[in-house]
C-alpha cells in the first residue's frame, strides 16, 4: 500500500470504502434484524415504540460507522486524548446538571434527544489507551510510572460513571481498559496488586460506596429466593422463561412471561430471555452463534493489523464487545449478579446503538488501514 511523505495512506475514500470488510457489515445487520424482530415481539406485535426507532437509529449508525472506517487512521491517532476530554467533561456536566430516569443521573438532555455520555466513555478509553501506549517499547511498559497516567486516566471517569450510578458500565470500561493493559505486556504482578487492593477495598467499598439497592443485588444473586417479589423479581422471572422454553420455544409473539408483563425491561436488559422463551434453546444458540462470527471477524482484523496503535484499538473494541454480550446474557441466567447492561445490536437504546457502531466503525477503520505503518512521531504529525 502507497504510503504518503507524512505517513498516511494514499488512497481515496471510494478505495477505502472498497476495502471495507463488507462481509462484517453484512453479519452486524444479520445481527441487528433479530434484535428488530425481538423489539416487534416486545410491542405486541407492532412497530411502535421500539423497533421503527431502533431501524431508524441502526440505518444512522451505519452511516456512521462506514464514516469512521474510511477517515485516516492518523486522525484517530492524533485526536484520541481530545475525543477523551470531550467525554469527560461531558461526565462532569451530567454530574451537576445530568436528567434523572429510573432513580439514576445519567443522561444530557438536548431537547430533541439524549445522550449518555457513559457509553461514549466506553469508546474513548479505548482510543486513549491505544494513543497512550502505540509506540511504548517494552522496557518503558515494565516501569509503573509509565502505566501510572493511563491508571489514572481510567479511574476518573470511572468514579463519575460510579457516581450516576452506572455499575454495569462502570464494570465494563474498568475489565476493557484492564485488558488492553495486559495486551501491551503491563507485568502480571501490577494485576496480582490490582486484586489484592480491590480485595482490601471490599469492605470499605460496602460501607462507603454502593448503594442500598446495588447492596440489594449483590445480597440476591446469592439467593433470589429471599424476596421473590422485590429485588429478587427480575432474575427469578427471567429464569422462569429461560426454563420454560424449552427446545425450540413458545414460537414468536407466545412467549408467557413476558407479553404477560412478568419479565422486567424485556425491551433492554432481559431482552435476551425474550428471545429465548420464544425460540427456545435453539434461538439463543443462533444469536450466541452470530456473535461468535462476530468476535472471531473482530479478532481476527485486530491481529492482522501491522501497527500497534491499530491492533490496541481492535483488540479494545473487540474485547469491550465480548464483555458486554458475556456480562448480559450471564446476568439473565443469574450467572453475575443485575447489573444492568444492553445487549449489543439487540437491546432498545439510541445511545448505546450509536456508539457501538461508531466502535465497529473504528475496527473496519483498522481493517482498511491493515497495512499501513504507524511511526513512534505519527501523533506529532510527524
Amino acid at each position: 500500500m502507497a504510503l504518503s511523505p507524512f505517513g498516511q495512506s494514499d488512497m481515496s475514500i471510494g478505495q477505502r470504502l472498497w476495502q471495507i470488510n463488507w462481509s462484517f457489515v453484512l453479519l452486524i445487520s444479520v445481527t441487528a434484524s433479530v434484535g428488530f424482530g425481538m423489539l416487534y415481539s416486545a410491542a405486541n406485535g407492532n412497530l411502535d415504540p421500539w423497533a421503527s426507532r431502533q431501524m431508524i437509529r441502526f440505518g444512522a449508525g451505519v452511516g456512521l460507522m462506514l464514516v469512521v472506517a474510511v477517515i485516516d487512521i492518523h486522525v484517530w491517532l492524533r485526536y484520541a486524548y481530545a475525543i477523551y476530554a470531550l467525554s469527560l467533561a461531558l461526565l462532569v456536566v451530567v454530574e451537576f446538571s445530568g436528567s434523572i430516569g429510573m432513580g439514576a443521573q445519567r443522561w444530557i438532555d438536548l431537547g430533541v434527544f439524549t445522550i449518555q455520555p457513559s457509553e461514549i466513555m466506553k469508546v474513548s478509553i479505548i482510543l486513549l489507551l491505544a494513543r497512550y501506549f502505540y509506540a511504548s517499547r517494552m522496557e518503558d511498559v515494565g516501569r509503573i510510572s509509565h502505566i501510572l497516567m493511563p491508571l489514572i486516566l481510567m479511574a476518573v471517569p470511572a468514579i463519575l460513571v460510579m457516581r450516576q450510578p452506572d455499575l454495569g458500565t462502570t464494570i465494563l470500561m474498568v475489565a476493557t481498559g484492564i485488558a488492553m493493559l495486559f495486551l501491551v505486556g503491563v507485568r502480571i504482578w501490577v494485576f496480582v496488586a490490582g486484586a489484592l487492593a480491590t480485595i482490601a477495598a471490599v469492605i470499605p467499598l460496602w460501607q462507603f460506596v454502593l448503594l442500598d439497592y446495588q447492596k440489594k443485588r449483590l445480597l440476591t444473586f446469592i439467593d433470589p429466593e429471599k424476596d421473590p417479589l422485590g429485588a429478587g423479581y427480575h432474575i427469578l422471572q427471567s429464569k422462569i422463561a429461560l426454563g420454560s422454553s424449552g427446545l425450540f420455544g413458545k414460537g414468536f409473539l407466545e412467549g408467557s412471561q413476558s407479553h404477560l408483563s412478568f419479565l422486567p425491561e424485556k425491551q433492554t436488559d432481559f431482552i435476551f430471555t425474550m428471545l429465548a422463551e420464544e425460540f427456545g434453546l435453539v434461538g439463543g444458540l443462533v444469536l450466541i452463534g452470530l456473535y461468535m462470527l462476530l468476535l472471531i471477524y473482530a479478532f481476527a482484523i485486530s491481529l492482522r493489523c501491522r501497527s500497534q496503535f491499530g491492533r490496541l484499538m481492535g483488540m479494545g473494541v473487540s474485547t469491550s464487545f465480548f464483555l458486554n454480550i458475556f456480562v448480559n446474557i450471564a446476568m439473565v441466567m443469574g450467572v453475575v449478579p443485575v447489573v444492568g447492561m444492553p445487549l449489543p445490536l439487540i437491546s432498545y437504546g439510541g445511545t448505546a446503538m450509536l456508539t457501538l457502531m461508531f466502535s465497529f466503525g473504528l475496527l473496519l477503520n483498522v481493517y482498511v488501514h491493515r497495512d499501513v505503518q504507524i511511526g513512534p512521531g505519527a501523533a506529532d504529525g510527524n
